[in-house]
């Protein structure tokens, strides 16, 4: 009955971690829900807005210096690393941290033996990874995913574009993973800063916009804007991302749980069945021997 006893123990702990799972599942999809809107929402605008940002960025690159376009020899190096504060979630964070050590090895070994590259880390998961394994850290801002709005992540951001024009780094890129559904995450990898324009995006030699009140304005308010919602949007898609990948993670904990439960139980009455047969065959066995 020892054996028989172990397999209920077994099989309560398994029912527990199943409520837990199916109880994280739950809350995972809420979340999710808020944060996809969300993405869903800024997408377009962000979109339209970046697609000013290069028309204009054309049109004036021939005109004056834009502080942001600046080209040249890339030396200095920032990683802006998006990960979560919290586990459970798949590959989402191994993906990250994989990515920037493939970065860091793979196309900038030069920059990283003279030390010139820095990793900012978002996330607690990501900044574990990167201080364990000695990874130079410009810094880190785990709080900022447990409230994450724009208004919260501006000064972030802002400090960031102002290391960029200050020339403490030439090249910023952001990696993150880019929400597509609950069960997808897109591992990308975005050049922030300078800004260039994508070989994919459709271009228009013919687009004319009206500057108002000036066109000088308008570059000064609207490409640190653009950059801002830029830098926002990867924020929003990891968060999403994040969810849909413990929704996921979670689902199939849950899935794993009822097999292995359904398993347990079929052992215990397999088990359970052959002590019964033991204790009838002794009884039997024990009444043939008294009555010789």
């Amino acid at each position: 009955m020892g054996n028989l006893k172990e397999i209920r123990t077994r099989t309560a702990s398994v029912k527990s971690t199943r409520q837990i799972t199916s109880a994280m599942k739950m809350v995972s999809a809420s979340k999710l829900k808020r944060a996809q809107d969300a993405v869903i929402n800024l997408r377009p605008y962000a979109g339209k807005l970046h697609q000013i940002l290069f028309h204009i960025n054309q049109s004036i690159e021939q005109e004056e210096e834009n502080i942001y376009t600046r080209s040249g020899i890339s030396d200095k190096i920032l990683i802006v690393a998006i990960t979560s504060n919290k586990g459970l979630c798949g590959a989402f964070n191994a993906n990250i941290t994989k990515q920037v050590s493939t970065l860091i090895n793979e196309k900038f070994p030069g920059e990283n033996k003279e030390g010139n590259v820095s990793v900012l880390s978002i996330g607690k998961k990501g900044t574990d990874f990167f201080k364990s394994r000695g990874f130079k850290l410009l810094r880190f801002n785990n709080e900022i995913l447990d409230d994450l709005s724009f208004v919260n992540a501006v000064p972030l951001i802002e400090d960031v574009m102002q290391r960029f024009v200050n020339k403490e780094f030439d090249n910023v890129m952001l990696v993150y993973n880019k929400f597509k559904n609950a069960a997808v995450q897109i591992l990308t990898t975005d050049k922030y800063l300078p800004i260039e324009l994508p070989e994919d995006i459709e271009t228009d030699d013919n687009f004319d916009y009206i500057f108002e009140p000036t066109k000088e304005y308008i570059v000064k308010e609207l490409i640190p804007k653009s950059l801002k919602i830029q830098f926002y949007e990867a924020m929003l898609e990891s968060l999403a991302a994040e969810h849909g990948a413990r929704m996921t993670a979670m689902h199939k904990a849950t899935d794993n749980a009822s097999s292995l439960i359904k398993d347990l139980q079929l052992t215990y009455n397999k088990a359970r069945q052959a002590a019964i047969t033991n204790e009838i065959l002794e009884i039997v066995g024990g009444a043939e021997a008294l009555s010789k």
